[in-house]
């Protein structure tokens, strides 16, 4: 005769026991190891094929060849700094006080007829007029400026990445900037009686002799993710100098040359009329974007299309039944402690693939994007890692939503389905430049985490993860996609909790 000891529950039979299961099952089952493997290699191809099929290439005063390094600001930022400039010599403090009467310009559109240009009449946004004050007239220097802008208003703006708005004029505007020590103060005024600030700016180091002047600049027209030529003209009036003193100096900062090596590309100038300077610019002050180099982020460019395996795996993890047995929720006596450790499990995985294929592809990418002589965007260690370490998280998050996805609807298929147009689809639409707001309010918000280049409020970019567009900062994007997640798997807990199987 024998007797039958029922089995008592321990702790050995938590969540721990579990945990080690559903790991079992899972690198147990050679499709999903394989499933994770195609995607570490689908992106990691696809990153590695871009940098090495890029060669820059740049025509300058003495003929074509690789593009010189980006021009750095004081934070070791990519800038522009390109503006005509009208300036004296400041030496202590002082400023100047001046009235931007008129603001027009000229604008390159989409050749209506091939090989005729079609230039019309008008200033882009971001076109700027107004005083500056810098060190000296070497590129990349600190400066700080109060400007009228072609749609934004006055704005204050200093060493390049910081903008501070004023009011939102758009017509005749008095402006003054002074200088007190290494403290630069703008100013605005609707009649040059009443005075209001703009914004002050501490300039570090400023020497004791700086110039001091009237400047116009613009940034090309966008249009189809491309940029045309566009220039601004400022007519400037009621100039009084304080402090500065010796002739007007007239310096097309940043012009570059053609092929020939003397004549300017598309010149700025100045028309002097009695009290009046005519001032006419282009190019920008500010932050390059686009054009301070390529993007570290770009190598992470087909993460899209490799999430797809991942997102298969995640799925198939739940719905599959495995050679050990079922893994239906319905066929398990604690559904929500099961799909715990498969999340556990499936974002582990998830996370280490993604990993291992941003800490292969970027430094990779990069080197090879170096080796071909392509000017890169500079990126400091931290933000290099928070790329690396933000698409592991990205990936992890999107493999957890898939997963709970899968626990909702119960079939594969569907699952699969509602994952791809949650995660995939958005990214790919707004990386060819349509319905970008997707990556705001969808899963796919999560791929801003790869930004490695910021997206200032005072430059106008293409609405495209191409040309570093994301409308929402890299921490907030993926929380988005991790808040998704934690919606799809707690919905998922909360429809299993409690059932037992029959």
């Amino acid at each position: 005769m024998s007797s039958f000891t029922p089995h008592r529950s321990g702790p050995q039979d938590g969540f721990p026991r579990t945990l080690r299961a559903e790991w079992t099952t899972f690198r147990s089952a050679r499709g999903w190891v394989l499933a994770v493997a195609a995607s570490v290699l689908v992106t990691v191809s696809l990153g590695l094929l871009i940098a090495g099929g890029v060669h820059s290439a740049c025509v300058t005063g003495r003929g074509e060849g690789p593009c010189p390094a980006p021009l750095v600001g004081p934070d070791g930022t990519a800038v522009s700094d390109k503006y005509y400039f009208v300036h004296q010599t400041l030496k202590g403090n002082g400023g100047i006080t001046a009235r931007v009467s008129d603001m027009t310009g000229q604008i390159r559109l989409p050749d209506a007829v091939p090989g005729v240009r079609n230039i019309k009449e008008g200033v882009v946004p971001w076109a700027k007029a107004g005083l500056l004050i810098r060190q000296n007239l070497e590129q990349g220097t600190p400066y700080a400026a109060v400007m009228l802008t072609g749609d934004h208003g006055v704005r204050m703006q200093y060493n390049y990445v910081h903008d501070v708005p004023g009011g939102p004029h758009n017509g005749p505007q008095w402006l003054r900037l002074t200088r007190s020590g290494d403290t630069v103060t703008g100013y605005e005024s609707d009649d040059g009686r009443t005075w209001t600030v703009v914004g002050t700016a501490r300039l570090v180091g400023l020497p004791e002799t700086v110039e001091i002047g009237m400047f116009a600049t613009s940034p090309g027209a966008l249009w189809d993710m491309a940029q045309a030529f566009a220039q601004a003209t400022a007519t400037f009036d009621q100039i009084e100098p304080q402090g500065a003193n010796g002739p007007w100096r007239r310096d097309d900062v940043g012009a570059v040359m053609e092929s020939d090596g003397r004549t300017p590309h598309h010149p700025g100038g100045v028309v002097e009329s009695g009290d009046k300077f005519i001032v006419t610019g282009n190019g920008d002050i500010g932050p390059a974007t686009v054009e301070g180099g390529l993007r570290a982020d770009l190598m992470l460019i087909g993460g899209a299309v490799g999430l797809i395996p991942m997102l298969v795996a995640a799925v198939t993890f739940l719905t599959t039944r495995h050679r050990r047995g079922p893994v239906s929720l319905s066929a398990e006596p604690r559904p929500a402690r099961v799909l715990a450790a498969k999340a556990v499990v499936v974002g582990a995985v998830a996370f280490v693939a993604g990993l291992v294929t941003s800490g292969i592809v970027v430094p990779a990418g990069l080197a090879m994007l170096r080796a071909n002589q392509n000017p890169i965007q500079p990126i400091t260690p931290g933000t290099e890692l928070r790329v690396i370490v933000g698409y592991a998280a990205l990936t992890s998050a999107a493999a957890v939503l898939a997963l709970g996805l899968a626990a909702l609807v119960r079939r594969a298929v569907v699952a699969v389905g509602l994952a791809i147009a949650l995660v995939v689809v958005p990214y790919l639409l707004a990386t060819a430049g349509l319905a970008p707001w997707l990556l705001m309010i969808t899963p796919a918000a999560g791929f801003a985490i790869t930004q490695s280049v910021p997206t200032f409020a005072h430059v106008d970019v293409g609405p495209s993860p191409l040309g570093g567009y994301y409308p929402l900062p890299p921490w907030a994007g993926l929380a988005v996609t991790c808040g998704y997640a934690a919606l799809a798997l707690g919905a998922a807990t909360a429809v299993h909790r409690g059932k037992v199987p029959r």
